[in-house]
């Protein structure tokens, strides 16, 4: 186990704040693991072990605190003095009504309040209404690759860089991956996760009745990596196998897989005009290792899984991310930056002179001075004209 110090360092100063902290991310993205690490550290502070009281709405010894009266009875018989306790929840999204309960420690009782989900919608409709202003939230990743070497050489298995990335690559970062070296008990550990991820987190929540056709588009998905995906694009390809559906249904799909966090919408952003797009989006999925339940060829294209991983390191790292538009073309990402903006084109190799105009030259009708970078797999720095050239692996494992 490594410490998550990425997602620690956002939280840390909020400890002892009322403010609910809220933390969402696919499942076996190490949500519990990172509760675990926050409660290790409050106890190192001199917190008292019986003042955190910790729940896993996963574990079916607190099924019964799934009915919010339940929940809300047993919290407060655990609240014994008037010292700050310390209130863990994970897997938040499986209580009925939850948002009012939280809402309700916070506003009567001196706690501090932590809680995960694995559905984005965790942070919309009621909880935004009650806790207006009231939370911070924090987007946990699959390891990211300077996390994965770090587990590498806590293993004991460090490899040279070169080798470790192209594992990467394949295998992805969630982080109970590298537990086996078997290429079996892996692909049956993603097996897993993902049916995992479809049965609870959308079939369920959604109440599905056609799982053959959301595994179809998932697996649309899967291989148009960085490509430009609508549901019209969706219905036709299923169209073209015989399988009929309408446009409504294959929107409301999408946004049953977005909100599982299997998967991430990534809306364009019209450079000239300053504005978000709603139409065209792509998508990238929150781990790559989810590739290798696919054995069509189109996903194997490295470009677009190094698109995959750069949108996930920049999520990681806590960035906003949007598709650049322009006048003749496309930006791979354009990044908020807490309110300063930079650009980035992504490729494997720069692999002869118009690869690179191709490149280089989609910033040339981008008029402002903010930072603008290429990203490949190249040792020699091609950079030129102001545009910074980076080797991926060295951005991915700058501070």
């Amino acid at each position: 186990m490594i410490k998550r110090e990425m997602y620690l360092k956002k939280i840390r100063d909020s400890y002892d704040s009322e403010l609910i902290k809220i933390i969402v991310g696919v499942r076996r993205s190490g949500k519990s693991v990172l509760m675990t690490q926050i409660i290790e550290e409050l106890k190192e502070k001199g917190i008292k072990e019986d003042h955190i009281i910790y729940i896993n709405f996963e574990d079916y010894d607190y099924s019964d605190y799934t009915n919010p009266k339940e929940f809300n009875k047993y919290v407060k018989e655990q609240i014994k003095d008037k010292e700050k306790y310390y209130l863990f929840f994970d897997e938040i999204q499986n209580v009925e009504d939850f948002e009012r309960v939280i809402n309700s420690f916070r506003a009567t009782m001196n706690v501090s309040i932590f809680i995960t989900g694995s559905n984005s919608k965790v942070l919309s409709g009621d909880l935004s209404t009650h806790l207006a202003g009231r939370y911070i939230s924090i987007r946990m990743m699959p390891f990211t690759f300077s996390e994965y070497l770090e587990l590498q050489r806590n293993q004991g298995k460090a490899k040279e860089k070169e080798e470790a990335f192209l594992e990467y690559i394949e295998w992805g970062g969630m982080p109970q991956i590298y537990n086996s070296t078997s290429i079996q008990e892996r692909k049956m550990y993603l097996r897993d996760l993902y049916n995992t991820v479809i049965l609870k987190d959308i079939v369920e929540r959604n109440k599905i009745k056609d799982v053959n056709l959301l595994n179809r588009v998932i697996q649309f998905m899967m291989e148009n990596i960085g490509g430009v995906i609508s549901a019209n694009s969706i219905t036709k390809f299923l169209k073209n196998d015989n399988i009929t559906t309408s446009v409504d249904t294959i929107l409301n799909y999408i946004e049953y897989i977005n909100n599982s966090m299997i998967a991430n919408k990534v809306s364009r952003y019209n450079i000239r005009g300053k504005s978000v797009m709603t139409l065209l989006e792509k998508y990238y999925l929150v781990d790559l290792g989810l590739l290798q339940l696919k054995n069509s060829p189109i996903e194997k294209k490295v470009g677009g899984r190094l698109e995959n991983i750069v949108y996930n390191e920049l999520i990681a790292r806590g960035y906003d991310v949007y598709i650049g538009k322009t006048d003749n073309g496309e930006i791979d990402f354009v990044v908020d930056n807490f309110g300063e903006r930079f650009y980035i084109q992504v490729a494997d190799y720069l692999s002869s002179d118009e690869v690179v105009e191709r490149e280089f030259g989609a910033y040339k009708n981008v008029a402002d001075n903010y930072p603008k970078y290429v990203i490949t797999m190249d040792k020699i720095n091609y950079s030129r004209d102001g545009i910074i050239h980076k080797n991926i692996i060295d951005w991915l494992l700058e501070k």
